[in-house]
């Protein structure tokens, strides 16, 4: 007897002496067996359980042999219950009608008379498949309720500020084309998110959103993480690999830092765009694509077209329309709303109950120029609401003395001079000067771009 049985059957057929058989080997094998002789009862039958499999028989005593009644209940089952798992009864001279039924929504078949193993193994296969089946439903339950809470239009996006308001209106209105879009602005301003919202108020909002930051994909490596590559082709293939353009297919696929890529890869770049096709490295087959196209960059695209560093030809691919995120210094009255935001969200986090933020620091905020924009803000919040032990956040819970000020642009206050806002300071001014090229900027600063990038993600820039 095996303890831990599992599934529930129903068996439906008009031989007794087969249901009596069929319930004494199968009991032992799983958690209920339920038998029925007359197929009328079906319905009321799966009203009151939620059967794993169903066996049923493909001629009744009303229709002997032509198969016809077994088509018409497995109708109705899967009428019932699309997800049904059906596994037909057929004698050896009904394969064919089975085979036809198969295509009709049944799962599988047996052959009367049955050997107890291949029916066996035949009932654990399609249970497995019932629970795949549930698995998927589930999961795509989640997704809808998940989506639900996302595709409140802009849940995530905070800003009245007129300038937000005007990006608002844009992405409404080119969410719901296949238009290639460019987003432009520095680096913590939320290209990602504001892809993230025209992705989730398009047609292509139920497929995948894929997202590939380019900056960190190595010119060697490119490929391969784009396009996908086949087992064995470089050294490190060690099995076929899908390509984000694959992945994406029928979604979205978001090219952030654009315009670090080099001349070569814009070219490689350009001709997938172009021809909607990939081919993996190491394959001769080209793969049709079909993607929304959304391009992030912090880089003056336009300026580098005229000093031949990027292609114009891929600058018109990608910028069928343009999003320009203004920088938070430029949208000051968009920073009480989004303080608030962080601190709420902070306040949860670490089991905080700090009410507010004072008008005195929020004076102060409103006076620094966020070098950082909103990815800055949310460092500091956090920061504040960690060590604050009082009910009300003061001007000093947020260490913004040392860093640029909109009246002190670019220079260090000397008052509050501290190592950590120096570094920040000079990878700022480095990065400028690069027009935010990373490569070039870690070069200059003795680093490489792993360590720049960590040091980019602790000081919010």
């Amino acid at each position: 007897m095996n303890e831990n049985r599992q599934g529930k059957i129903l068996i439906v057929d008009d031989n007794e002496d087969l249901l009596k058989a069929a319930k004494i080997f199968l009991k032992r094998h799983f958690a209920q067996v339920d038998v029925e002789k007359n197929p009328e009862s079906i319905p009321a039958l799966m009203a009151n359980e939620d059967y794993d499999v169903i066996l049923l028989d493909m001629n009744f005593t009303k229709d002997v042999s032509s198969g016809s009644e077994g088509y018409y209940w497995l109708q109705k089952i899967l009428d019932i219950d699309p997800s049904s798992v059906v596994v037909l009864i057929t004698a050896y001279g009904d394969v064919q009608m089975a085979v036809k039924a198969i295509k009709a929504g049944a799962t599988d078949f047996v052959l009367k008379p049955w050997e107890n193993e291949k029916l066996l193994a035949t009932l654990f296969s399609s249970m497995r498949l019932r629970e795949s089946r549930d698995q998927i439903q589930t999961l795509k339950i989640k997704n809808q309720e998940i989506n639900h809470a996302l595709n409140e239009k802009f849940s995530d996006i905070i800003g009245q500020s007129q300038s937000m308001q005007k990006i608002f209106q844009t992405v409404e209105r080119v969410a719901l084309t296949d238009a290639n879009v460019l987003i432009l602005g520095e680096n913590g301003t939320g290209k990602e998110m504001i892809a993230r919202a025209i992705h989730r108020n398009s047609q292509r909002k139920s497929e995948s959103f894929v997202s590939v930051d380019l900056g960190s994909v190595t010119e060697t490596l490119f490929e391969s993480e784009l396009f996908g590559h086949k087992r064995g082709s470089f050294t490190d293939a060690k099995e076929d690999r899908v390509g984000r353009f694959e992945l994406a297919n029928s979604g979205t696929l978001f090219l952030d830092e654009i315009g670090n890529l080099s001349m070569p890869l814009q070219a490689k770049l350009l001709t997938v765009l172009q021809n909607r096709k990939v081919s993996r490295v190491g394959a001769n087959k080209e793969v049709p694509v079909n993607i929304r196209l959304i391009c992030a960059t912090n880089m003056p695209l336009y300026e580098m077209v005229k000093e031949n560093k990027f292609r114009q030809d891929l600058l018109y691919r990608i910028n069928t329309i343009e999003v320009e995120i203004p920088p938070l210094r430029e949208r000051p009255e968009d920073i009480p709303l989004l303080a608030q935001y962080f601190l709420k969200s902070y306040n949860g986090k670490y089991g905080k109950n700090i009410s507010k933020i004072s008008d005195a620091a929020l004076a102060r905020m409103n006076k620094h120029s966020w070098p950082g924009n909103i990815r800055e803000l949310q460092h500091s919040l956090e920061r504040a609401v960690i060590m604050s032990s009082a009910s009300v956040l003061q001007p000093e819970d947020f260490n913004l003395n040392a860093v640029s000020t909109k009246e002190n642009e670019g220079g260090l206050n000397l008052d509050a001079f501290n190592l950590e806002e120096v570094e920040k300071l000079l990878i700022r001014k480095v990065l400028k000067k690069y027009n935010g090229n990373i490569t070039q900027a870690a070069a200059e600063l003795g680093l490489t771009r792993s360590s720049l990038y960590r040091r980019l993600e602790k000081h919010g820039l």
